[in-house]
């Protein structure tokens, strides 16, 4: 007999799912049933926080949603903070769960792992969330969930079946149907395409939404440097017109300030790329042309004078091919854009970016995944990694911590072609510090460096620029190595910042996890 359980496994099976996160529970025993046989990898994090990030770092380098299992009350919320951050980034994912039976749902009985209404709680973070209430609505709720989470402006959805349906028998599900995403405007393209063309100094701003995007064609047929945010960071790799630059740093707003003509391309325009640092400082674009998914995004930020709703890709496909042909060259004023923008960073941020530059010279088009802590914040200001999809961390957004390693895992695990750095201070590490084992329990290829300041040097520092006495931001932290030691994970702590390219690529064709801590008095000499 075929339940809904082994029939949800099959539908995710359909929609080319490789990979489920979870931590299996008795309520959720059903899943797992499913997932007997149906060539499905399940992967067994040790918590429901490392489950969802690492569908978070899967869902980033495949573009389909991570999908995680979680069960009733406490696997569900547990998994919130990932939801929120996959949220905040756009990132595609599906978390289903089990819930009470239909008879104890919102009775407040005392039910093991009740919540007074689980589905309210998902609704806050999710971008859909959904009770099962019947087998025969399994179909349309699974074509829902995945149109949801990866139709328009992609990110979490939730589904939910109660304890008493996951067993019932249900007919195998029809296969599914996938719209293609929306294209723009042809008249609103024409109308960029003109202006565009007829500008003097044109700028192209990139968002995460312009990840599937022919970038460098269309910065090349305009001439436009191209200043790319945080998500799009890799889309230019090596290419002379990549800025990869913060758009709150004064070189690149000044830039933003004398275009006159601004392709926004895929960005929400949210004060984490574009007011860091909260002094009101983004300049006014003008001649903003604007191409998003999201109608609601239009609405919000600086007014465009030109909108092309639909997808990024397609928006950036359809005014290439209406642009005449030119001879405009951008790569001169790029260059100096880059040059200013570097020298804009402070010195410590200077010598954080050198480390992250011995990171890509060593491993050259290797992913690093990113927690928040110091040569994170230091890239998202200024770096470009060796390849699209190659740089991405929490330090944005929503700004969780204990985010690299698992989201890291779920990278590797996606692509074992190539190691993957998972970058984490000290003690943001110790949020998810057990997935060390789940690293350890698939063999997954990554490296995880630990910037080590013994603390929250980041928080001390705003503590102390603010005249408070820094209270709480000194927790001891264990001695990685041997706690990696501990899972059988390789690891060294670094006596030489110059030794750390070697430890790289002796790390990278040893295959599986290992750790390597860099001390910072390394790099600050303190």
């Amino acid at each position: 007999m075929r339940t809904v359980g082994m029939a949800l496994v099959e539908g995710l099976a359909a929609r080319g799912v490789a990979t489920v996160f979870g931590i299996p529970g008795v309520h959720t025993i059903e899943l797992y049933r499913g997932l007997s046989g149906s060539g499905i990898r399940h992967v067994t994090p040790r918590h429901e926080q490392g489950a969802g990030f690492m569908a978070e770092g899967w869902a980033r380098a495949t573009g389909q949603p991570g999908v995680a299992f979680v069960i009733t009350g406490p696997g569900l919320t547990n998994i919130l903070t990932p939801m929120a951050q996959a949220r905040s980034e756009s990132v595609p994912m599906l978390v289903v769960s089990s819930t009470l039976a239909r008879g104890n749902l919102r009775r407040g009985q005392g039910a093991l792992h009740e919540l007074p209404d689980q589905r309210r709680t998902l609704e806050s973070v999710a971008l859909w969330s959904h009770t099962l209430l019947d087998p025969g609505g399994l179909a349309e709720a699974l074509d829902r969930a995945w149109a949801v989470a990866t139709g328009g402006r992609p990110g979490p959805v939730h589904l939910e079946i109660p304890i008493d349906v996951m067993g019932l028998p249900c007919e195998a599900l029809p296969p599914s149907a996938r719209p293609a995403p929306p294209r723009p405007d042809p008249d609103a393209v024409e109308e960029a395409a003109r202006r565009l063309a007829a500008a003097k100094r044109p700028l192209i701003l990139a968002g995460g939404g312009a990840r599937r995007a022919d970038l460098r064609a269309l910065a090349e047929a305009l001439g436009a440097p191209v200043v790319q945010t945080t998500n799009a960071r890799g889309l230019m790799a090596g290419h002379p017109l990549s800025v990869p630059a913060s758009p709150c740093l004064p070189p690149v707003r000044a830039m933003m300030a004398e275009a006159d003509a601004v392709l926004a391309l895929g960005t929400e325009f949210g004060p984490t790329d574009y007011d860091m640092y909260v002094d009101g400082g983004m300049p006014a674009l003008h001649g903003l042309i604007r191409a998003e998914i999201d109608p609601a995004q239009v609405a919000r930020g600086p007014r465009a004078e030109v909108v092309l709703l639909g997808d990024a890709s397609a928006a950036a496909e359809a005014i290439r091919a209406a642009l005449p042909s030119g001879t405009r060259d951008g790569t001169a004023k790029a260059a100096d854009l880059r040059d200013a923008a570097r020298a804009a960073l402070s010195p410590e941020h200077a010598r954080a970016l050198s480390v992250l530059e011995m990171v890509r010279a060593a491993l050259p088009g290797s992913p690093i995944v990113g927690d928040s802590t110091e040569p994170v914040y230091a890239g998202n200001l200024f770096f470009e990694p060796g390849a699209a999809g190659g740089w991405f961390n929490s330090a944005m957004g929503f700004g969780t911590l204990g985010y690299a390693l698992p989201a890291a895992i779920g990278c590797a695990l996606a692509d074992p072609s190539r190691p993957v750095v998972a970058l984490a201070g000290d003690g943001g590490l110790q949020f998810t510090l057990p997935e060390l084992g789940t690293a350890a329990d698939e063999g997954a290829h990554i490296i995880l460096l630990v910037w080590n300041n013994h603390g929250y040097r980041e928080i001390e520092s705003a503590m102390l620029e603010a005249g408070a006495e820094p209270i709480g931001v000194t927790p001891r932290p264990p001695d990685f190595v041997e706690v990696a030691g501990a899972y059988g994970i390789p690891a060294e702590r670094l006596e030489s910042l110059d030794a750390l390219p070697e430890a790289l690529r002796t790390a990278a064709k040893r295959g599986g996890p290992c750790l390597i801590e860099v001390p910072t008095a390394l790099v600050h000499g303190r």
